[in-house]
């Protein structure tokens, strides 16, 4: 297998297919690795066989970027980062002239001394490192590959004069910003390179020049290592850059190296210089020319065998001179400045005192310094990392998310973004290294989420910053037959050449039909091939714009502002609707399917915040047999349900089940089986919505405006849209189901059968007119009859202590003041009132409730001698409701006024209307044991057997002995049980079985 081994030096000038060959030649081999210069040329890389062998066989490992899949073939790396003997069959190392690099060059120098593919290895790079990889590396062939086109100087070019599909090169970060700036004012605009950009920035930027939105392309000499890009002109605006330490000219093979860039494949290329850069020498532009250099003779070097035995020794190691005379020691790096920082704390020394401490500190200075503030700053960051990594084994979960926290902001100036787009690669950086912190996927998923955020606002920044679309298009239009640019402005408006032509609306571009010769189909054409990467942009932007700025109408619309990106559709399962997305198809899959993410997110998360007692319901494992099924028509019918749909499961619940569903908030109303939680107007509002979609509806039911406790009946609504809107349909108006459950409270102490007038409070809780009130009486089942009478004026008459009053009595507790939705705190208050669910009758009304529900034989024992949370005693079916009153103090007998008279000081008598009120429906079975709207046999019901002896005694039911009262209240005076009333015909029943 040695003699197998083939060592190739691929060399020549650029723009000759080096890194291609390599590609073909690693895909040629089972395995393979290639080491590239920059994290923008290794994504390329990257990316190109992605496109030939499909992303499950190929790696992209960056320091600060890591895909590896399980059955990874290929690995695309950093030179740093490139896995060592990992027994690849092919390795290629890019640019190999870098291993003259100053800063770098070691690392080019040790891969070339000892990087080896089983089968094959591809060196590649300048001419000029010929003579050195001659002496290094033993039997190493060579293969020279020729320019395939023609590289020509054209001297030197004011900007302004400068021509399309240039490239002008800087060499510091404000001289790229001055010259895209004055780009900008002359030129329409120029898209924006530098190595400090993120991959996602850099290929935002790259593409808005590719697409011909931007003519002219800024850059650093990061475009120097093997990025392709369509350029015709290199212009170099300075001949001279900061290395690190010192001001130096560039050597002709490094501008050889970005004049390069000029032409591509067979297409010629000129390059000059520009700005206040002098003309280039004729002897150096002739080199450039024929790309004939000086020779590398020397190259950087720094020991590979490292020795951790103590922090002292490594570092003797790391200084080790070279033993060739080509090798030259390589200057203090980055790392060996921090490791020398960081021996010389105590706490730092004193715990690396064996070889495995010694190692990871090792590991923790190489993190690159990204930031580049200050030495002594960088060296007190891998101090703590350091300390955390030794003490706990682990970076803190807490520590780091502060870190990034304060990293995750998409405002300021591109400056501002910058510099946290270079503290956010620190971050990736770490959550790269394996081991490091507890859940390296999500870590490194985070770090990713705010370099990519940060790195698509930097792009946005740039573009508003150096790109005038206006006039671009203006200057292309004079004389040129190009392709027309839109133009989005931030409300979407889309021009073309400076015409109105249509609104970008969220994802759909709307054709403005009153533009006239604008609606040309060229015209529409050029629109949407401009707009394509403002959909990325956008898609971008709103997948990761907050909850808040999302919403859903009441049509089951999907709305990101005030535009329009998609909408709900029914689901296998009532909580889980789907999203069906508004995109253009010109938007591309890619788009469709993000914005339809970020919908599914938004929806899923609205239903768990807003139905969280509902899926809480859903979720308890406790409930079991008819309970568990009743939870599950409740969930099903989103929280709200008519009694009467449920009369005989409600009536087949034990008080045990009750007990369970009412943790969960569960109010078994005389109407009404409901969530009160479930009837606050955001839940309503989203639950119409799923109730539309599950039922079909084309035109879904608006949810009511808040606070009302009624509201006028909608004509043509769809059947149950009352119920699932919180209200209960009686007459001309619909009642809130919770008020509703109030009024029966009150209506069950009045004489039904015998006729009953309105009182003050029923009319307060509803709100109402009495005329309105009448109606809403008769759709309850009631009879309303109309009559006049003289006016009465009260007169001050204190009636003494003997009981005697009673009109008065009823309602001197209900003067109230009514808080239209505090009242849904008040859980059992429409549960006390004695009555059964069967007993309901379908055309609505207050009903009796059968015996078998409260008589003391049919209750277990441990509940007989207290009233249940919802199932109140017998006894108290006269009395006022008991929630109701409790915060209503006494009023004192003698201070109640008890009677009136005619008003003598009036000349003639003043009439008032009122109503008389009776049950509509005449009873059925006896007055003890029947129930309205129950089996029309009741002759041949089962008789009620008397209560056991001391058994279900309720309290103040039995004045023969003593019955445990349990109220917190002073008991009350028991009251007159009218016969008539159908809610007492039970009551009179257990009083004649005595």
């Amino acid at each position: 297998m040695a003699g197998n081994k083939r060592v190739v030096a691929v060399l020549g000038p650029t723009n000759t297919g080096k890194t291609t060959y390599a590609i073909e030649r690693m895909l040629a081999h089972r395995t393979g690795v290639i080491g590239l210069p920059l994290r923008l040329l290794a994504r390329e890389v990257y990316d190109r066989i992605v496109k030939a062998r499909g992303p499950s066989v190929v790696a992209l490992v960056t320091g600060e970027e890591r895909i590896v899949p399980p059955r990874t073939q290929y690995w695309v790396c950093t030179v740093e980062a490139m896995p060592q003997e990992m027994g690849a069959d092919f390795v290629a190392i890019d640019e190999i002239q870098l291993c003259a690099d100053p800063e770098r060059g070691h690392v080019f120098t040790d891969r070339l001394l000892r990087a080896r593919g089983l089968h094959e290895t591809l060196f590649m790079g300048s001419d000029t490192m010929r003579g050195t990889i001659a002496a290094l590396v033993p039997g190493v062939d060579f293969m020279r590959r020729d320019r395939m086109s023609e590289l020509v100087y054209s001297g030197q070019k004011k900007i302004s004069r400068m021509k399309p599909r240039s490239a002008i090169v800087g060499f510091s970060v404000e001289n790229v910003y001055a010259i895209a700036e004055l780009i900008r004012r002359q030129k329409g605009g120029a898209a924006v390179v530098m190595g400090a950009l993120s991959p996602r920035t850099r290929n935002a930027q790259v593409e808005m020049y590719q697409n011909g939105e931007v003519d002219y392309l800024v850059a650093t000499d990061a475009i120097g290592m093997g990025l392709n890009l369509d350029v015709d002109h290199v212009a170099f605006s300075a001949l001279s850059k900061f290395d690190g330490r010192r001001m130096r000219p560039l050597a002709p093979n490094e501008l050889a190296q970005i004049a390069g860039r000029a032409g591509r494949g067979f297409k010629s290329g000129t390059f000059g210089t520009t700005g206040d850069a002098p003309a280039l020498d004729d002897g150096v532009a002739r080199a450039i020319m024929d790309h004939n250099f000086t020779p590398q003779n020397k190259v950087n070097w720094r020991n590979h065998a490292l020795q951790f035995g103590s922090i002292d020794r490594l570092i003797q190691t790391l200084e080790m001179p070279p033993e060739d005379e080509r090798l030259v020691r390589a200057r203090e790096s980055d790392d060996l400045k921090a490791l020398k920082a960081l021996a010389q704390v105590d706490e730092v020394f004193a715990r690396a005192t064996d070889g495995a401490s010694v190692r990871l500190l090792w590991d923790v200075c190489r993190i690159p310094d990204f930031r580049g503030i200050s030495h002594a700053e960088h060296a007190g960051l891998l101090e703590t990392i350091f300390n955390d990594l030794h003490q706990r084994g682990y970076i803190p979960d807490d520590w780091l998310a502060r870190q990034i926290k304060r990293i995750d902001r998409t405002d300021g100036d591109i400056d501002a973004l910058s510099k946290r787009l270079a503290f956010i690669r620190t971050w990736t950086y770490v959550a790269q290294r394996k081991g490091w912190t507890k859940d390296e996927s999500h870590w490194r998923d985070t770090t990713r989420v705010v370099e990519d955020r940060l790195s698509d606002a930097l792009h946005e920044r740039l573009t508003q910053r150096f790109v005038d679309r206006r006039t671009s298009v203006l200057l292309r239009r004079l004389g040129q037959k190009e392709a027309m640019v839109a133009d989005v402005n931030e409300t979407g408006e889309v021009t073309v050449e400076g015409e109105f032509v249509g609104k970008l609306d969220g994802f759909r571009f709307r054709v403005d039909k009153g533009a006239g010769a604008a609606e040309d189909k060229t015209v529409k054409t050029a629109a949407l091939q401009a707009l394509a990467p403002q959909f990325h942009l956008r898609a971008d932007r709103f997948y990761n714009a907050p909850d808040t700025e999302i919403d859903f109408t009441e049509q089951g619309g999907l709305m990101w502002g005030s535009a329009a990106v998609g909408k709900l559709t029914a689901g296998s399962d009532a909580l889980k609707p789907q999203v069906e997305v508004f995109v253009d198809d010109i938007a591309g899959p890619e788009v469709a399917e993000k914005v339809k993410r970020r919908l599914q997110h938004f929806i899923d998360r609205k239903i768990a915040a807003l139905f969280e007692p509902l899926l809480g319901l859903s979720k308890d494992e406790t409930l079991t047999g008819l309970a568990r099924g009743f939870a599950f028509q409740l969930v099903e019918n989103f929280g709200i349900l008519p009694r009467a749909q449920v009369a005989e499961d409600v009536k087949s619940l034990d008080q045990d089940a009750r007990g369970a569903l009412r943790k969960h908030g569960i109010r078994f109303g005389q109407f009404t089986i409901f969530m009160p939680l479930m009837l606050k107007p955001a839940p309503t509002r989203l639950r119409l919505v799923l109730w539309s979609l599950t039922k079909g509806l084309n035109e879904f039911p608006e949810s009511p405006p808040p606070g009302l406790v009624t509201i006028p009946v909608e004509a043509g609504a769809p059947e149950g849209a009352d119920t699932m809107s919180g209200y209960r349909n009686a007459g001309k108006r619909a009642i809130r189901i919770d008020m509703l459950e109030r009024l029966a409270d009150m209506l069950r102490a009045e004489d039904s059968r015998g006729g009953f007038e309105a009182k003050p409070d029923m009319l307060s809780i509803t709100g109402m007119t009495l005329e309105q009130f009448a109606d809403l009486m008769e759709g309850l089942g009631y009879k309303a009859e109309k009559d006049g009478r003289t006016k009465v004026k009260p007169v001050d008459v204190v009636m003494p202590k003997d009981g005697s009053h009673n009109a008065m009595d009823a309602s001197a507790d209900t003067n109230v003041p009514e808080k239209l939705d505090s009242d849904l705190a008040a859980d059992d208050a429409a549960d006390k009132p004695i009555m059964d669910v069967a007993a309901e009758e379908p055309a609505g009304g207050i009903i009796e409730t059968p015996l078998d529900e409260t008589n003391p034989d049919d209750r277990p024992a441990d509940v007989a001698q207290m009233p249940d949370d919802g199932i109140a005693p017998m006894a108290d079916v006269a009395a006022e409701h008991t929630e109701v009153e409790a915060d209503i103090p006494e009023v004192p007998a003698e201070e109640i006024p008890q009677s009136t008279a005619p008003d003598a000081d009036v000349a003639g008598p003043e009439m008032e209307t009122y109503y008389i009120f009776t049950w509509a429906r005449s009873p059925r079975g006896n007055a003890g044991g029947g129930r309205r709207g129950g089996d029309r046999n009741q002759g041949q019901g089962k008789p009620r057997s008397k209560p056991a002896k001391g058994k279900g005694r309720k309290p103040g039911g039995d004045k023969g002995g003593k019955a445990q009262n349990f109220s917190a209240r002073p008991p009350r005076k028991e009251k007159q049980i009218d016969p008539d009333n159908p809610f007492a015909a039970a009551l009179m029943g257990l009083k004649d079985d005595k």
